[in-house]
This record gives structure tokens, sequence and C-alpha cells, in this order.
């Protein structure tokens, strides 16, 4: 069921990209009274799950789920309809139009996706403000794993700030950012009531980059073993715990905080545990058996978040920002992959990877996040100067604008040909990537 959740978020979050960034094409046409002759939402090759033409326009839906197009008169695109192009110039088509109409004809796509992505983050920040976690609350440092141990951290620390830069917030993300991204690479800790430096090596942060890592916790804050709530139908509370109960071992082994639990019962299926308590003034003893997802179903309590609040005009600021930020980011990103620093293979899919950013369950405020992450992705990717991109098509007719030379027809069916080409054995490459990954990993 999971799985398809999955899918349904992921084709209704692209049909929505694909859609407005195509009227992004479809209206600056409309406007300078240019033919549009299809407008579709995934490809058509051969045939069309569905089609009607309104006056001079066919709408339709294609049965390849790749993107979708707006067929413009007068221009080459996808379709490669070169019969068209060896004919006599109409003052409707593309080609017809003066330069500067052409451009924002061809930026309208890239344009609305922008839009999408801060709008759709405004609205989310208006709607839920900022959560964050205050440093302070961080009361008990952090929990480590292999890696992060690996990288000179220790549980317990409490990290304060990054190469001498304060952090009034605990943020994961910002830490992993400045030492991939950023060459920050000393973290400023607190350990044993000491303030020292973690210097990060270059190998470590390379572990960072790699795939099979993502998903892993490295830092986390510790969480006393404290017990707060218990599912009913999960086997702690059928096997005696209760709330409010302190665990103090685990198997024979002292722990004091929920990541030595999470490490002893290491998520296995029916795994037996003798776990040790204190209820009130009584030492108890149970022995309690996992479930078959190597769950015991123990929450511990909640950390006290704090929200940032924005009024809906103070919202826009804030989705602009956070939209920039993320394509700042990506930025970076991609200039590393270009450098080397970072893998392509460990970075690059297709829509196995793509369908790997949505939830496995429905909740709106994650698929909307996603929509607006991956309406600023399609914007960047679409501005890339290659030709079959709305980037390759902006290259040529700046130089147009500039020069006041256009380029022909000729060329462009080639370079469009070309681009075409490199984009399939790109998809091609990406999602293979994607199948290995999933058969042979």
């Amino acid at each position: 069921m999971g799985t398809v959740i999955i899918i349904c978020q992921l084709i209704l979050s692209l049909s929505i990209l694909v859609i407005l960034h195509e009227c992004g094409h479809f209206f600056p046409a409309k406007w300078f009274k240019t033919k549009v002759e299809k407008f579709y939402l995934f490809f058509d090759p051969y045939f069309s799950l569905f089609k009607k033409k309104i006056g001079e326009t066919e709408y339709g839906i294609g049965w390849l789920p790749l993107g979708g197009y707006v067929k413009i008169a007068g221009m080459v695109d996808e379709s490669m309809d070169i019969e068209q192009m060896k004919k006599d110039p109409q003052p409707w088509e593309f080609r017809s139009k003066p330069a500067w109409q052409r451009l924002i004809i061809m930026l309208g796509g890239i344009t609305v996706n922008f839009i999408l992505g801060f709008f759709i983050f405004s609205m989310l920040i208006w709607k839920n403000g900022i959560p964050y976690l205050p440093t302070s609350e961080v009361k008990y440092g952090i929990a480590t794993d292999s890696i992060s141990q690996l990288m000179g951290f220790r549980d317990g620390d409490v990290i304060i700030g990054i190469q001498g830069e304060k952090l009034e917030r605990f943020d994961k993300g910002k830490i992993i950012k400045s030492l991939i991204l950023e060459n920050k690479n000393t973290i400023n800790v607190i350990r044993n009531g000491v303030e020292t430096n973690v210097v990060v090596a270059p190998e470590h942060i390379a572990l960072l980059t790699k795939r099979e890592n993502k998903d892993l916790t490295l830092i986390a804050p510790r969480q006393p073993l404290l017990i707060d709530t218990l599912p009913t139908n999960m086997p702690a509370f059928i096997g005696g715990l209760m709330k409010g109960d302190r665990i103090f071992m685990a198997n024979d082994q002292p722990i004091n905080f929920a990541h030595e639990l999470h490490r002893i019962t290491q998520r296995e299926a029916n795994k037996e545990v003798k776990f040790g308590i204190i209820r009130g003034v009584d030492t108890l003893y149970k022995t309690i058996t996992s479930n078959e997802k190597g769950v015991f179903g123990i929450d511990w309590p909640k950390l006290n978040f704090s929200i940032e609040e924005y009024s809906f005009f103070q919202s826009f600021p804030m989705g602009v920002k956070k939209g920039i930020d993320f394509l700042t980011t990506q930025l970076k990103a991609f200039g590393k992959m270009f450098t080397g620093e970072i893998k392509a293979n460990d970075s690059l899919g297709g829509f196995i990877s793509i369908a790997g950013l949505f939830d496995n369950t429905w909740n709106w405020n994650a698929f909307w996040n996603t929509t607006a992450v991956l309406s600023i992705i399609l914007a960047f990717m679409n501005l890339l100067p290659i030709p079959g991109l709305d980037g390759g098509y902006v290259v040529f007719l700046l130089w147009e604008v500039i020069s006041g030379k256009k380029v022909s027809d000729k060329f462009m069916e080639k370079a469009v040909t070309v681009g075409f080409f490199l984009l399939m054995a790109l998809m091609i490459y990406a999602n293979g990537l994607d199948l290995i990954r999933a058969f042979f990993n």
C-alpha cells in the first residue's frame, strides 16, 4: 500500500509541475499571437490516452509519463517536425516573432517553476511556521553512529558552532552542508565541560556524499530512557512496560540513553531483550520479544521544538529565501560534481530516486514540500544550456539579441537532435543507476 501511495504522489506532483511549466510557454505564446498546435501532459508517440481539439490547439494526455510539451508552430522542438520548417515562415509562427518575444516564451516555463517553488514554500511557512530545536534544548548532547565517530564526534558532545560561527539551533542539515559544500571542516563542541574543536578530515567528509550513507543518522540529540507512550498493540506494552518507567539495563548491559538501547536491539526481528526498569521505588525485569519489523514500540518524551511564526505577507520573503538557499545548495553540489569532489554515481538518479523523496503515507505538508523542491530542480535543470532544453534555446536567443544574427533553422535542427540524444542518454544512465541500486545493492 505504501508503494501505491508513493506512486500516486509522484504522478500527481509531476502532473502539476509539467502542466504549469507548459502553461508558462503556452500563455506567452498566445499573448504574442503565436499558434500553439498541441498541449500535452506526458508524451504521445504513436497514440494518446486522451485528446480534444479546442480552437487551433489539440489538448491531450500521452501514455509515456516522461514530462509533457507544447508544440508551437514554427519552432524546432522535440517533435522534430522538420517538414514544417521547410515552408516559408508565417506571421503566426514562433520563428517569425521578434527575438525578445521568443525569449519570453522560452523562459516562461522556467519562470513558472521558480515562482511555484517559492510560492509553495511561502504557503507552508505561513501555515506551519519554521520549527527548530534550540541548541539549549539538546541538554544531553548528541548521539553518534559509526560514521560520525570516524569524523571525530563522541556521544555527549554539545555542538555550539561551525568554524567559530555560533549555532543557536541544532541543525544537522546545516552542519552537513557546511562540511560538504562550504569547506568548513571545524565543528566547535563542548566535551566533558571543555570547549574543543572537531576537525573533520577530507576522507571522512567524502563519506557523507556516498549514497549508501545518505539515510544514516550521523548525529541526533540524546534522549534519556524515560518511557513516554506505548502503543497498546506493540510488544513493549503487551510485555508489561508502562508510561513513566525508566530503563536502566538491556540484556545485562547498563544503559542511559535511547541510542544505546537501539545499538543493542539493532531493530532485529523477533529479538528477545531482557529489560531492567525502575518503576517508582521498584526495580523490575521484563523479557520482551520485538515484532517482525524489529520494533518494540517505545516512544520517548518529545523534544521541545520552537516554532518561528510568520504572517501571510511575511511568509513570502522567507519562502523566496528558502527556495534560493535550496537552489544555491544545488548549484554548489553541481559544481563539486564537475570537479569530482562529489561522484555523479552517488548523486544522480531517475524516477525511482524521485519517488523516494515522497513519504509512504499521504502527508500533505510533506507532499507540497517535495513538490516545491522538485519544481525548483525542474526549473534549474531546464535552465541548463543544453539544446532541447529551454536553456539551450535561451542561449541561442540571447546570442541573437546581442549580435543581431539569428541562428539558422538548419543549425537548430542539428543542435536539438544532438541535445535530444544527449538527454536520452542521461535519462537512461540515471534510471539505470536506480535499477542497479534496486537489484544489486
